[in-house]
């Protein structure tokens, strides 16, 4: 494209599971800066016994997101990324057919194991090079095989492209998320058709691929008279919220790990080829497709869902709790006095979280939290610990070593978890930005309309002189390999 009139000014879309925000984005050559124009809650809906995302209502908050945008200046492109694996299937009218079911439905429950039987595991993960868990795409896909949805469907479109077409008109699918699927070639970098075909999954369905930075098409017309802005760009962008924040990791020239920390957290090394060894398989790490054709080697991890869901839990029995006084009272708790394996699938779905978690400390033979101060503490230590073992894994498994530990995301203005990360992983952790999710999209549109951004280096150059970041040193005293073998053990012995 030709070079862009500076600055930018753009719409950066980030959905999470649990929040939505669209941000109206500056752009230029020292100018990196993000304004909130519109968030609101997310969430799982419970409709009798399924668990639903309501996507016509984010939908609804993304367009008056936009027009609040609009409204504050020049509008020069717009770009959606969120949460992964999820979709929703269109008729061939192009309508949407029922309702996006959540990754966190009990309807993949055994689903894995069911696939296995056709594809074993290491052939598939040959292929997909992604962790195992229950809620990947290819499980939903097969959970569905049979009903009157998928039988009437001729397109399949993940969340943010599902809210792109809606903007443009355009059915297609990014790279990133596509990555994320458990039906992408993680080499050919193409959708894996031989693989949908053994397992009964009608590929047609499966929409054309493109990378990030693809401007996909211009606003419908009906959507420019809403958001008050005419034939608008839109820019399908790093779509998968973890590949656009590592866009916006404020790397230099060090040997870096990253840790995008949310409601899921994600951590992990960039590459540049998939690791797809049999022991990168029984490790159970993924690899899913960055910017600019990098791997993301990665392990997801139960991540601060376990704590937002306890807050939850509390607020339904009364209690007056906030964030700020737990991690008060959770730092004067001893350290790692229970720790528990962060990644049980007992904490996957939605519900009272810190039963769970007294259940889990029960099991393992650890002290049971009697407080929502120790409760904080054990899920902290707990994560912290699950960062260590994985950013010790990653290296090892791609032959790598890091200098220091990227935090982004939500996560990184949590004092007390990056301290005990970085004690932790025994390096340096750089903290922030709080919302890199929302800068990488910023920051691909911006190269897309024409900025001088030509590579992941000059955009994270960009981040890092236009944003402070906290550095935490590691601190000696604590015994984590005690700690993780405690952990072991519990996971490992017969319940």
């Amino acid at each position: 494209m030709s070079a862009a009139r500076t600055p930018l000014r753009v719409a950066a879309v980030d959905l999470g599971a649990t929040s939505g925000r669209v941000m109206a984005a500056t752009i230029a050559p020292d100018r990196l800066e993000l304004t909130e124009e519109h968030r609101f809650a997310n969430g799982g809906v419970r409709v009798r016994d399924a668990l639903l995302w309501d996507v016509v209502g984010i939908h609804r908050e993304v367009v008056d997101g936009v027009r609040r945008v609009a409204a504050g200046g020049a509008l020069d492109g717009i770009g959606i990324d969120s949460w992964a694996v999820d979709y929703g299937l269109l008729d061939a009218d192009g309508q949407l057919l029922g309702t996006p079911f959540s990754h966190r439905d009990s309807r993949t429950d055994g689903v894995a194991e069911q696939v296995a039987a056709t594809v074993p595991p290491a052939e598939l993960y040959g292929v997909t090079g992604l962790q195992n868990l229950p809620f990947n795409t290819v499980y939903q896909l097969v959970a569905a095989r049979g009903t009157a949805a998928l039988e009437a469907a001729r397109s399949l479109l993940l969340v943010p492209d599902l809210l792109t077409y809606w903007l443009t008109g355009h059915v297609g699918a990014e790279r990133t998320n596509a990555s994320t699927t458990g039906v992408y070639d993680a080499t050919s970098r193409s959708w894996a058709l031989e693989l949908c075909e053994r397992l009964g999954i009608p590929a047609s369905l499966l929409p054309p691929l493109h990378d990030a930075g693809t401007v996909v098409g211009r606003v419908l017309p009906s959507v420019g008279e809403t958001i008050g802005a005419l034939d608008v760009p839109v820019v399908s962008v790093a779509s998968h919220d973890t590949a656009s924040a590592v866009v916006a990791v404020p790397a230099g020239q060090e040997r870096f790990a990253y840790l995008s920390s949310g409601t899921w957290s994600l951590v992990g090394l960039e590459l540049d080829e998939p690791v797809l060894t049999e022991a990168a398989r029984e490790a159970d790490f993924t690899n899913e497709g960055g910017v600019d054709g990098t791997i993301r080697f990665l392990k997801n991890v139960m991540g601060l869902w376990v704590l937002s869901e306890s807050i939850r839990a509390w607020e339904r029995e009364g209690r007056d709790v906030s964030l700020a006084s737990l991690l008060a009272e959770a730092a004067q708790v001893p350290a790692l006095r229970t720790v528990v394996d962060i990644d049980d699938p007992s904490l996957l779905p939605p519900g009272d979280m810190p039963a769970r978690l007294r259940a889990l400390a029960e099991r393992a033979g650890e002290p049971v939290p009697s407080t929502p101060g120790e409760l904080v503490r054990c899920v902290l230590d707990s994560l912290a610990l699950a960062y260590r073992r994985h950013v010790r894994k990653a290296c090892e498994l791609a032959g790598e070593d890091v200098d220091v530990v990227h935090v982004v995301g939500g996560g990184s203005q949590n004092t007390l978890l990056c301290q005990l990360t970085a004690d932790a992983c025994e390096r340096p952790v750089l903290a922030g930005p709080a919302e890199a999710a929302a800068l990488g999209n910023a920051l691909v549109q911006a190269r897309t309309l024409g900025a001088d951004l030509p590579d992941l280096a000059a955009m994270r150059d960009l981040v890092r002189r236009t944003h402070d970041l906290v550095r935490y040193e590691p601190r000696s005293g604590l015994d984590w390999d005690a700690a993780e073998r405690r952990v072991r053990a519990a996971v490992t012995s017969p319940r």
